[in-house]
């Protein structure tokens, strides 16, 4: 399970764009970022906003940084729009309830 904690950043169209195919394949496109992602799971900057993608033997399958497509391969499970990176929304959450 290795993490890549540096961002992968590159140019990218307006749209935002998903296709799951039988939860083995997801094809990205309007992807702005890649900011971390392993073997169980990607967080990703698109056009839209942060999306959270996890699952099983995940895999970065094509990387099209002219474009901003991504395709991700392995047993998908869930992917989820976020608002925010994961570790501000946890910090966020943990200063809330000790104010």
């Amino acid at each position: 399970m290795e993490d890549h904690q540096n961002p992968l950043r590159f140019e990218t169209s307006p749209y935002h764009n998903v296709v799951i195919k039988d939860r083995k394949s997801m094809e990205l496109s309007g992807v702005k970022q890649i900011d971390s992602f392993d073997s169980s799971e990607f967080l990703l900057e698109t056009t839209l906003g942060w999306m959270l993608v996890s699952g099983k033997d995940l895999t970065l399958g094509k990387l099209d940084t002219d474009h901003g497509d991504v395709i991700i391969k392995g047993s998908i499970d869930s992917m989820a729009y976020v608002s925010g990176k994961k570790g501000q929304e946890r910090g966020s959450l943990f200063n809330r309830l000790f104010k």
